[in-house]
């Protein structure tokens, strides 16, 4: 039962070149800083991430980006990252854009063992009529697009079906854990990270404090330990934000 292991490196000492990871966070909100930058040390190759962005050029998952250690990028917002957009469009990176709301039920799914659903969102567009470009050539042409989605017609309205998504490992982040693996996130910290930490295969978690078992209130843990197989002490947190606004001066 007790899931706790020494730190970042030791956790994700065997994500191996190839794997598809789902990461927790929203932006640069409640994001698996300490993850990361076990990654980016171990220096897996052609890693295939599922999170809501990208992060930023020096920070987040661009990190990953930027060392050329991703592959595709399953995500629903990409709008901060210039080094993504030159990747995506010289044909470096292959990319899956997923409106939001289906990709955390696509990920909500996976953790439930439901292996696709039915939603509107997208119907009439290229998510479901297909191709969306994923990939380019370097002369601008598409190299790869997406394909057409089944749908269905239910009390007259449209549907288009989606895909669970499950992951080889999910790496997220948390206020508080105890060893047993059960998680605590506070605020807007708590985002995507308890979707992803249920679809992954292999589930590792940070804590900013970790406290010995029956210190969380059960009411108020957010991520049940079963679904946690690994646990560790996060450090050094800097907890960025975007992009920094001030009101203007009446």
């Amino acid at each position: 039962m007790d899931k706790v292991f020494a730190n970042a490196d030791a956790a994700c000492s065997d994500i191996h070149d190839g794997a598809k990871i789902l990461a927790g966070g929203f932006g640069l909100c409640g994001i698996p800083e300490n993850s990361i930058a076990a990654i980016r040390a171990k220096g897996a190759k052609n890693l295939w991430f599922v999170s809501n962005n990208c992060g930023v050029d020096d920070w987040g998952l661009g990190i990953l980006l930027g060392n050329k250690q991703i592959r595709k990028m399953t995500s629903s917002y990409v709008g901060e990252n210039k080094e993504f957009e030159r990747q995506f469009l010289t044909g470096e990176l292959d990319v899956e854009l997923v409106p939001q709301g289906t990709l955390a039920e696509r990920l909500r799914a996976g953790g439930a063992g439901i292996p696709a659903f039915y939603t509107p969102a997208g119907v009439g567009t290229q998510i479901a009529d297909g191709g969306l470009p994923m990939r380019y050539h370097p002369d601008g042409t598409i190299a790869l697009a997406s394909e057409p989605k089944e749908t269905r017609v239910f009390d007259g309205r449209t549907y288009v079906l989606e895909p669970a998504i499950v992951g080889d490992f999910a790496i997220v982040k948390a206020w508080k854990g105890d060893r047993h693996g059960n998680l605590v996130y506070r605020a807007a910290a708590r985002n995507f990270n308890p979707l992803c930490a249920t679809a992954g295969r292999v589930t590792i978690a940070e804590v900013e404090e970790l406290v010995e078992p029956g210190a969380l209130d059960p009411n108020e843990v957010h991520t049940s330990g079963v679904f946690v197989q690994r646990v560790y002490q996060g450090k050094d947190y800097q907890k960025r934000i975007e992009r920094r606004t001030v009101q203007k001066a009446r």
